[in-house]
């Protein structure tokens, strides 16, 4: 069976946990973890706000980080992609996944387009459309409904690292490191799967389930 290593909230993650083992895979989760080298692939999980001096010089709207989460991250993240083993950021994990390759993050969005990404205690609904060789078109088609619960965003793209989907205001929604297994999506598919699949989005199954085939070797 594949195992996946989780990097979750402190106090949470249960939906994740949920998902993965729906798809068919044996999570291995935890606050802070060190790399585990026998899993086959990681999962960066949602979340607070990364600390800023990672990647700007100033507070430009960022809310107060974890720092130790952000530490022990960037190490997860750093290790599975010396290794080669496939990588699935999910809304923060996009973002630090995007830090972690060199680029930066848009602190705050603007009020205009926060409206369409962002409300207290509630997922919005929103359309993403995505580039026709991108594995969000292979499982979805160009255009299609997602939740969403963020106000910041990737800002400049981290080495190596391609946007292949936005929603309003051109907000990257997913990432793709061309050549490596290797992705991110803003939105969160643990949250539109299995006993959390909900009718006004498309269906985030699919997207686990690439996860695991790119895990089989599936690149």
């Amino acid at each position: 069976m594949i195992s996946l290593q989780l990097s979750l909230p402190q106090g949470h993650g249960k939906n994740y946990i949920a998902a993965v083992e729906g798809a068919g895979a044996r999570p291995v989760a935890g606050y802070c973890p060190a790399p585990d080298p026998n899993c086959d692939g990681l999962i960066l999980c949602g979340g607070e706000d990364l600390d800023w001096t990672l990647f700007a010089r100033e507070n430009q709207g960022s809310q107060p980080p974890d720092l130790e989460r952000d530490r022990a991250e960037l190490a997860l993240c750093r290790a599975f992609l010396a290794a080669g083993k496939p990588i699935l950021g999910i809304c923060r994990g996009i973002q630090l996944l995007n830090v972690a390759l060199g680029g930066d993050l848009i602190q705050d969005l603007p009020p205009d387009i926060r409206l369409f990404h962002s409300r207290e205690g509630q997922d919005l609904v929103h359309p993403v459309r995505c580039e026709a060789d991108s594995f969000l078109h292979r499982l979805y088609g160009p255009l299609f409904p997602v939740n969403s619960s963020h106000h910041q965003a990737v800002g400049r793209l981290g080495e190596g690292l391609r946007a292949v989907a936005w929603s309003e205001g051109g907000v990257a929604e997913a990432l793709e490191l061309p050549g490596r297994p290797v992705l991110g999506v803003q939105f969160h598919p643990e949250r539109m799967a299995f006993g959390r699949r909900r009718p006004d989005t498309v269906d985030g199954a699919p997207l686990f389930a690439y996860f695991l085939s790119l895990c089989r070797g599936g690149h």
